[in-house]
């Protein structure tokens, strides 16, 4: 079957076409990277950063083509496009020294002429699926420590982030990966399952890398956890922003519109619901609707709040969570809701809504719990507004709905932020900012339905990459057994001073 990848803000320009895999071959990627891993761990690492430095180079030689490409084939604001592309420049820059500083640790023993110590060892072949809507930044997130400490790659992207994918691998192997140790594999989801349990089963693939929705997740986790495997997992969140009477509102409203509606609100962190305060209620969400009323959506190159939507069913998927408005609900943000179109136009929208997948922002208040859009994630230009009396009430409600990725307080004050703090399940937390905006030395992840608590970037994704191994040297040349030789050195457990 071959796949055709269009500009979704002109889907009539085709950005590249190419044959989606079989399960067979799926499975046949993973047994040559598999093969290729030992070769690969060889290397001193290192060697190996110096390899990450090459392809951080490279990537910024071409920073612009990359974003563009970015821009035309997801849809993605150009200013965006490259702000990620920057992600996957930063990321390399933080890894190429790591190869210095894979440290283990040397233990004194409790016994004499021995000793002991640690190391970290490469996991072997990792596969890893990535969504469409970060096709650059999160992908390396991956393959980049993976690389480092050693481990082959197979990278399963999304379909319609497929040109993307092939041109940073093109950068990679350019920059010094061998291409068997990164290989990029292009399947539908189904045909991937399959190909991964295989491979799987055949055991050649020793970790999974998911990043992409809940539903998914959790079967990718059921699958890795028959071979007793840890996935490294990061999915949806519903993820809340929490308004204190003492924040400073110009900062509110600027950061919840990037939160809710950069990236069309196809962001994994994207702002679910807006929770104010009921003393500031009414200013906040007036100010709120107007500002996001009055923001430009089309076309990706120009200077817009947002872009299209990914694809035609990034749109359809949208479409329907507007159906979770209730009628107690008030809907603000637009002129319409839905699909733009000339019959639905949205005011200043700059392009040919006729020839992309654009929708309309959308403000929904009154948003309370059992409601569809307090539990559900909606991937898309929809942010709810809901209403609390007091800090605990904050907390519960930005909890409740099982998600635990990214969270955000606006708040001065110590004691509440602190509160917050030790109150909110969320992997992530911003004070006085975005519920977006992950930095490349940060961990990132969450929990709960966002997760399962595994952590990408800074050093702390090594975990996910290297397995610890103990060793004891015993050079005493006979058998000393730990707890049961033990040396008690003479003492006065009596001894009072006189």
């Amino acid at each position: 079957m071959i796949f055709t990848s269009r500009n979704p803000a002109d889907f009539n320009e085709i950005i590249a076409t190419f044959p989606l895999a079989a399960a067979a071959e799926v499975s046949e990627n993973c047994r040559v990277a598999h093969d290729a891993q030992p070769g690969w761990a060889g290397v001193p690492a290192p060697a190996r950063g110096r390899v990450i430095a090459q392809v951080g180079r490279l990537v910024e030689a071409n920073k612009e083509a990359l974003a563009t490409l970015v821009s035309r084939e997801i849809g993605k604001v150009y200013a965006e496009a490259l702000g990620e592309v920057q992600e996957v420049i930063d990321t390399c820059d933080f890894f190429l020294g790591e190869g210095r500083r894979m440290y283990g640790q040397t233990i004194p023993s409790e016994m004499p002429d021995k000793q002991l110590f640690t190391f970290r060892n490469p996991v072997g072949a990792v596969m890893i699926i990535t969504a469409a809507n970060f096709p650059a930044a999160v992908p390396s997130w991956y393959f980049i420590p993976a690389l480092l400490t050693g481990n082959s790659v197979v990278w399963k992207p999304a379909e319609h982030a497929g040109a993307i994918a092939l041109a940073i691998a093109e950068l990679l192997h350019a920059g010094g990966v061998p291409k068997d140790v990164l290989r990029v594999v292009i399947a539908d989801g189904p045909t991937t399952y399959a190909g991964l349990e295989a491979a799987l089963a055949a055991g050649h693939v020793d970790k999974v890398g998911f990043t992409g929705s809940t539903a998914v997740g959790r079967k990718l986790g059921e699958l890795a956890g028959r071979h007793l495997q840890s996935p490294c997992l990061e999915l949806g969140g519903k993820n809340p922003m929490v308004v204190m009477p003492d924040a400073d509102i110009d900062l509110v409203i600027e950061g919840a519109l990037f939160a809710g509606f950069g990236t069309a609100g196809q962001r994994c962190t994207s702002l679910g619901t807006l929770w104010l305060h009921r003393s500031i209620h009414d200013e906040v969400l007036a100010r709120y609707a107007r500002t996001v009323s009055n923001a430009v959506v089309g076309d990706p190159f120009a200077d817009v709040l947002y872009g299209p939507m990914i694809d035609e069913k990034y749109l359809a998927n949208h479409l329907l969570h507007l159906e979770m408005i209730q009628p107690h609900h008030s809907v603000y943000g637009s002129t319409g809701v839905g699909q733009i179109t000339a019959d639905n136009p949205r005011s200043g929208f700059i392009g040919d809504p006729a020839i992309g997948w654009f929708a309309h922002p959308t403000i929904v208040a009154g948003v309370r719990p059992g409601d569809a859009l307090y539990a559900n994630e909606t991937f898309g230009p929809l942010v709810g507004v809901g209403v609390f009396d007091s800090l605990d009430e904050a907390i519960e409600l930005a909890n409740g709905h099982g998600y635990g990725l990214s969270s955000a307080l606006y708040s001065n004050d110590p004691t509440t932020i602190w509160r917050f703090r030790q109150g909110i399940s969320a992997g992530m937390l911003s004070i006085n900012n975005s519920t977006s905006g992950a930095e490349a030395h940060l961990p990132f992840g969450g929990n709960g339905k966002s997760g399962n608590g595994s952590r990408q970037s800074g050093i702390w994704v090594l975990d996910q990459f290297t397995r610890w191994q103990a060793m004891n040297w015993d050079y005493s040349g006979k058998l000393q057994k730990a707890q049961m030789d033990v040396i008690d050195l003479p003492h006065d457990p009596g001894f009072k001073i006189s």
